[in-house]
């Protein structure tokens, strides 16, 4: 087979999860309740799979520190060849994934295989998840651009659907399917419907193509996007171990990998899994992956709760209390105080876009600051 280059994303704010996500410190880098970070388990789970030799990391110029110290927590990294494409500011995930196959092709040529993963989200099942990656590079290989499908447990109404076609058997083994559309995040009812039709998957936004199949398909359907890309990579500034797209890149259009590419070509297919995915993606979520007491409650952090029943509670430095209250989500960091409804989960941005309205630092910025040198802490602000 092709080489195998996972293809690691690492840009967005997180801002469903504020105030412990921010731009200065978005989602990959949150320590999960086990202590590890989204971006830590992702790179794990890429280089667990076999032949993986290298790997690629599109991030803001901002995090490539951050990024570079998190690797260094990880076993078997400093073995692996790492590249980072530094962005000067996000275009999403079609610009972003252009610039990773262009490299791909300088560094191994136009039969590499990309793999694209997303570094937010969590699989709990790495043998599941390997099995779905060895299926999808059988596909790639002959020309296919495949999808991950996650097989849906429950009519989740916050992820993309996409529904499988014809059945692609190689060998008497069902590879994949033929993808027939791809599905905006649907209302509840429509939801409900395709999880009991049976053949529509979550869309997962991981990836698996060769370099060159995704990039002939984007010049044919956004061949801007392709050549603005393509003039931003080839005159970005290269170092041994990173490229720093020039600053035209912030004019390639904002396109997501799935409006400018996958809903247009012609030989899409996707791979359906159930490898305990999750995209991390609100509160509720994140819960989830903190273990319940007997009230259905959630912690994480020193608190007491007293007739409380079906919250979430992440406290940092101090003491949180709750009383006569249910189904809320309490975040407490040092410059920040979260309280919510769980069923109002996915409307925390709308708080980060209103700080942002107000100039307000806390929809940016910790009071813990990262930079190249190490970390600094703001203890009291006043006015100037």
């Amino acid at each position: 087979m092709n080489p195998l280059i996972p293809v690691i994303l690492s840009g967005g704010a997180g801002t469903r999860l504020w105030p412990l996500s921010r731009q200065s410190h978005p989602k990959p880098f949150l320590p999960l309740p086990d202590g590890e970070t989204l971006l830590q388990k992702t790179l794990q789970r890429a280089l667990a799979l076999p032949g993986v030799t290298r790997f690629l990391t599109v991030t803001n110029r901002e995090y490539y520190f951050q990024t570079r110290d998190v690797y260094a927590q990880v076993p078997g990294a400093a073995e692996r060849e790492a590249f980072f494409l530094l962005e000067p500011v996000g275009r999403n995930t079609a610009p972003a994934i252009a610039a990773a196959a262009l490299q791909a092709e300088a560094l191994v040529g136009p039969e590499a295989t990309l793999l694209v993963l997303p570094a937010d989200h969590l699989v709990q099942d790495q043998a599941a998840f390997a099995a779905a990656v060895a299926r999808a590079q059988r596909l790639a290989e002959e020309g296919y651009l495949v999808t991950f499908g996650v097989t849906p447990t429950w009519p989740e109404t916050g992820y993309g659907y996409i529904e499988g076609g014809e059945a692609l058997t190689r060998s008497g083994e069902i590879l994949g399917f033929a993808v027939r559309r791809f599905v905006e995040k649907p209302d509840a009812a429509t939801a409900a419907a395709f999880l009991a039709q049976g053949d529509y998957t979550w869309n997962s936004g991981m990836f698996c193509f060769r370099a060159d199949a995704f990039l002939s398909a984007l010049a044919r359907h956004q061949p801007q996007v392709g050549e603005d890309t393509r003039t931003a990579w080839a005159e970005g500034r290269c170092e041994a171990d990173f490229r720093e797209l020039a600053p035209a890149f912030a004019q390639v259009t904002d396109i997501s990998v799935d409006y400018a590419v996958m809903e247009h070509a012609d030989r899409v297919a996707v791979v359906p899994g159930d490898f305990g995915w999750s995209d991390i993606g609100s509160w509720t979520s994140f819960g989830a992956l903190i273990p319940e007491d007997g009230s259905g409650n959630r912690v994480l952090g020193e608190s007491v709760l007293e007739d409380a029943q079906h919250c979430i509670v992440h406290s940092a430095d101090r003491l949180t209390a709750l009383l006569g209250v249910e189904d809320l989500i309490v975040v407490d960091t040092p410059d920040a105080l979260l309280v919510a409804r769980k069923d109002r989960d996915q409307e925390v941005k709308k708080i980060v876009a209103e700080l942002k309205h107000r100039g307000h630092d806390a929809g940016n910025l910790h009071r813990t600051v990262h930079r190249p040198w190490g970390t600094y802490t703001v203890l009291e602000e006043g006015s100037r």
